[in-house]
């Protein structure tokens, strides 16, 4: 099968002129976006804009609740941090008069990770700011910009009078940066699609994914004996110990990286399993020696070690560590909340990636470079669980998940032309 039917000239470029026209309104709606502190939690006020965004364009949208007692059994859920009460993702769908070619699935998530230390910023977290060329904000890059790109490439079809000619969904979803559990019920939900894109950011350049690690979540809990600390050789420092614990997965982290371990396709890439311990918290008073000290640790799967194994990996080094004389008297226990999630491959030669890699080519007259990502997307539920062909593509980004976070606005038009152009290609097109 062709990745693409054909396009004529005169619908291209009506197609390419329509995004040419809303580049302004392309920006002015990635900053809308951006404006939304949609951390864990707070995501209702973008998911209801987004519910507002897909009925403009004529998707019909509704709401998808997750019920995490319906999923909980489902190989690519993972336990939650929070409940999911009036948090629901928003889908939509544009059906054709007559099916002429595949369906498709747009996905985005509208969550976005906490700013950190907003002191450190340039310009406000969520107050969207350009600078020579690249629009700056929380969220800019990953990945309302990319969910921007959608919703205009479709606006773009609809101004030079065409439509899809099969089934496109579209989805807002949540908790990509923590479970991925509001894509996994958005899939269970919908009709399966021919291919899933989801427009996530490129590491600094315009990317094709072709590879992502896992990521398990664990939670350390560990309790020591509380004293003065003129006593405190009597007492076992908590905090201390959770830091000795910790220092115990920098060995494993290197066997999991060593060249016999990598999947193929992370073979250029020597460090892809990374081990983050990113939240810890403990203590009660600075001249007590603390009872309790919390750790929150990220560790990567590789594709084929499922994350189910490094979970008992996880629980397995932690009593090790624990068992060490120097820790006799604390008490231990290990949680997984988040992320328990497996790696996944997205093939270049597929159909899906042929196609944008295609129209890549043809929009900015270069290559479009392959990506191995050490972080993960939701785009793995559509592979893994569905048999999906589906793969990543968006802007270039910068400081995603750090300091002036932010998105490149020629990449962010460019990726705009190619998502209108593999709508068109991959769907086929009809006149409105």
């Amino acid at each position: 099968m062709t990745a693409l039917l054909p396009i004529d000239d005169g619908v291209r470029r009506a197609i390419t002129q329509a995004v040419d026209s809303l580049r302004a309104e392309n920006e002015a709606l990635v900053a809308r976006l951006v404006r939304h502190k949609s951390v864990l939690g707070h995501e209702q006020s973008c998911l209801a804009d987004m519910e507002v965004l897909y009925g403009e364009l004529g998707l019909q949208p509704r709401r998808v609740p997750i019920d995490a007692d319906a999923l909980g059994e489902h190989p690519g859920f993972s336990p939650p941090l929070i409940p999911y009460a009036g948090r629901d993702p928003v889908v939509g769908m544009l059906r054709p008069r007559e099916v002429k070619g595949r369906s498709l699935m747009l996905q985005g998530h509208i969550d976005v990770v906490p700013e950190g230390a907003e002191d450190l910023w340039l310009s406000p977290p969520y107050e969207p700011t350009i600078r020579n060329g690249r629009m700056y904000g929380r969220g800019a890059a990953d990945m309302k910009a990319g969910v921007a790109a959608s919703l205009t490439a479709v606006r773009a079809l609809q101004l030079a009078g065409l439509r899809p000619a099969a089934m496109l969904q579209m989805a807002a979803v949540i908790e990509e940066e923590c479970t991925g559990n509001g894509a996994l019920a958005v899939m269970q939900a919908l009709e399966k699609p021919d291919a899933c894109l989801i427009p996530e950011p490129g590491p600094g350049y315009a990317a094709l994914y072709t590879a992502e690690v896992g990521v398990v979540w664990a939670w350390v809990t560990v309790t020591g004996r509380p004293v003065h600390v003129r006593d405190m050789h009597a007492g076992v420092n908590a905090i201390e110990a959770a830091t000795t614990i910790a220092a115990a997965f920098k060995e494993y982290e290197s066997e999991m990286n060593r060249a016999e371990r990598r999947h193929f396709a992370f073979a250029g890439d020597n460090h892809p399993i990374n081990i983050n311990f990113g939240t810890i918290e403990g203590g009660e008073w600075n001249s007590s020696v603390p009872t309790r000290a919390r750790i929150g640790m990220r560790v990567g799967v590789m594709p084929g070690y499922s994350a189910r194994l490094v979970a008992a990996d996880i629980r397995r080094l932690v009593a090790q560590a624990a068992a060490d004389p120097k820790l006799a008297g604390t008490q231990v226990k290990v949680e997984f909340k988040g992320f328990m999630a497996d790696g996944c491959v997205f093939p270049a030669e597929q159909a899906i990636s042929q196609a944008v890699s295609g129209l890549h080519r043809q929009v900015t007259g270069e290559e479009l470079r392959h990506y191995a990502s050490a972080g993960l997307t939701d785009a793995r539920h559509y592979v893994l669980y569905q048999d999906t062909p589906a793969t990543c593509y968006g802007p270039d980004s910068d400081s995603i998940h750090g300091i002036d976070e932010s998105v490149g606005l020629q990449s962010l038009h460019d990726v705009t032309t190619v998502l209108a152009l593999t709508i068109a290609g991959w769907c086929g097109v009809e006149r409105i």
